[in-house]
């Protein structure tokens, strides 16, 4: 019985893999039999990897990257059938990636072959991909300028955000002198600050890190005092027994009860911060993805706009994966409480 269950479960899980496949396959063979209909210039690239000279084409870079999809998944999914949790959540997203797959697909028809969505500001993902294979050394040292300035105004908001959180939650002077600016500066978009940053700092640069540091510091000290004033008072009173001063009631009771808080302000803080950086580089950056989109936006090269906001869907979700394991790591006790 418990074998014919196991074949079963692995049964379904095929199936689970090869849906996934499936939507991914029918978009690389809409690529190859659907016709090309509309004049869509197919320019031949000379694509660099580890010393060999590679001739590709947008269709074909488009094909491949679906390939590496389907064989992604695929590994994904065999990799997850050993873990309960993984499999679940991959069985329960292969409807999605189906979806996606056929997606693709009809934007792959109306973009590229018919191109029966308006032009130029809807290209296909063949036109796309195109723009990493013009521009792909390009793309990437406007990817690791912005990753530059993402990471400094960042991590400088999120110190600056939980300590002044901390001293706000903790000590009632600092919260008499210090909160009432919190509230009057935080609803105030960081954008707003540019003309004054841009005067005051020395570089445009340090412009951005102020702006990106202004709108994470609100939600993240706004959250972290949330979480130190509401510890309950048995929690003081039993660490007061136990022979704890201050500095561990502080450290070792206020500050972990307030953790949650704490991570709910550093995801939200993200967002915004991210929206900040890609509109202070739209302002006045001499590089970084919102640097490359306006200047795409000047020559209506909407494709390379496309391939941009790709490129930070993709590194968003990447910053908020790792946020999501380091919280997952210091907040490991609320497996099995937390729904």
């Amino acid at each position: 019985m418990e074998k014919k269950k196991s074949y079963h479960r692995g049964s379904i899980f095929l199936l689970h893999i090869l849906l996934t496949s499936a939507g991914f396959g029918i978009a690389v063979l809409a690529n190859l039999l659907v016709p090309q209909k509309a004049s869509v210039k197919i320019v031949p690239y000379i694509v660099n990897i580890a010393g060999l000279q590679i001739r590709t084409d947008i269709n074909d870079a488009y094909r491949f990257v679906l390939l590496c999809l389907i064989l992604l998944y695929t590994v994904i999914g065999i990799v997850t059938w050993f873990r309960k949790t993984g499999r679940k959540k991959y069985a329960k997203n292969a409807a999605f990636r189906f979806a996606l797959g056929i997606a693709l697909a009809l934007w792959d028809i109306t973009g590229t072959k018919y191109q029966i969505l308006p032009q130029p500001f809807f290209p296909g993902p063949a036109q796309v991909i195109g723009a990493y294979l013009a521009d792909g050394s390009y793309i990437l040292q406007n990817t690791l300028y912005s990753l530059r300035l993402y990471f400094f105004g960042f991590a400088s908001g999120v110190i600056l955000g939980i300590t002044t959180g901390i001293l706000i939650g903790w000590f009632p002077k600092v919260y008499y002198w210090v909160y009432p600016v919190l509230k009057i500066t935080g609803v105030v978009p960081a954008v707003a600050w540019m003309p004054f940053a841009l005067t005051v700092l020395p570089t445009s640069f340090t412009a951005a890190v102020f702006l990106i540091v202004i709108c994470a510091w609100f939600s993240i000290s706004f959250l972290t005092a949330q979480g130190i004033q509401s510890t309950p008072k048995q929690n003081y009173e039993a660490a007061r027994i136990l022979g704890g001063g201050q500095l561990n009631l502080i450290f070792h009771v206020a500050i972990p009860h307030a953790m949650p808080d704490i991570f709910t302000g550093i995801t939200t803080a993200n967002a915004m911060a991210f929206t900040t950086l890609v509109m202070s580089e739209m302002l006045g950056q001499p590089g970084g993805l919102g640097y490359y989109i306006n200047q795409s936006k000047v020559w209506s090269a909407y494709y390379k706009i496309l391939a941009a906001i790709v490129i930070m869907a993709i590194l968003f979700s990447v910053i908020n994966f790792l946020i999501g394991l380091v919280q997952k790591r210091l907040l490991r006790w609320q497996k099995g409480v937390v729904r």
